[in-house]
């Protein structure tokens, strides 16, 4: 199959991995706190002409994206964002047992322009820990100073018990996209094509994304 126009690109080849988590009933939330736990309610029945149903998730439960709005008190909304297909690497970090600082990423090759996936102990868990593997205020502000225009993190915040809130601000501000929530278990160290689209949802501060990793 080839999809594009003047220069299209046979995908029939391509490897593609979903880093996404599936939306559940039983999946993992933040902190296990009740509230963000999604709901799937059949509305509908075949017997009614047609199976329908409503699906209640937090803006932040799951795989998602982080709008600026979601910390910066005059930042964008999700629906602003308009770029979902990046240049990617991901960068194997399992050895890492608490905060991924400025000194673990120093050590791996980082492109400006990036999208940065971290690889960490989290992707080999489908329980929430409160000790789970997160970017510390340094490895923040090293990653901005890289010019890299996207993190991601295979755990459900990108920050860990920072009442400031350092990690998102120092990204967000600078229009770097944070993206949590991802599975990279199967996923080896290299580069790779990203896609990941939160859903167009007017003025809010996040939305569940379906990410993509496509092999080079």
């Amino acid at each position: 199959m080839k999809i594009g126009g003047k220069n299209q690109v046979d995908i029939s080849s391509l490897i593609v991995h979903d880093i996404s988590m599936p939306i559940k009933k039983e999946m993992m939330v933040y902190k296990n706190k009740e509230e963000k736990k999604s709901r799937i309610e059949q509305t509908r029945t075949i017997k009614e002409g047609a199976r329908e149903s409503r699906i209640s998730i937090d803006s932040h439960t799951g795989t998602h994206m982080d709008a600026p709005s979601h910390m910066l008190a005059d930042g964008n909304t999700i629906d602003k964002y308009k770029k979902f297909i990046h240049d990617a690497v991901v960068i194997d970090l399992t050895e890492v047992n608490s905060a991924i600082t400025k000194e673990h990423l120093q050590k791996h090759k980082i492109r400006k322009s990036d999208f940065v996936l971290l690889k960490t102990k989290n992707s080999f868990t489908e329980e929430f820990y409160p000790d789970f593997i997160y970017l510390d205020k340094s490895g923040a502000q090293y990653l901005a100073g890289a010019g890299v225009i996207g993190i991601g993190i295979d755990a459900l915040s990108i920050e860990r018990n920072d009442p400031e809130h350092n990690t998102h601000k120092i990204l967000l501000e600078k229009g770097i996209m944070i993206l949590e929530g991802l599975r990279l278990k199967n996923i080896k160290e290299g580069n790779y094509t990203l896609i990941a689209a939160p859903l167009n949802i007017e003025g809010c501060d996040g939305s569940p994304v379906r990410a993509l990793l496509i092999e080079k």
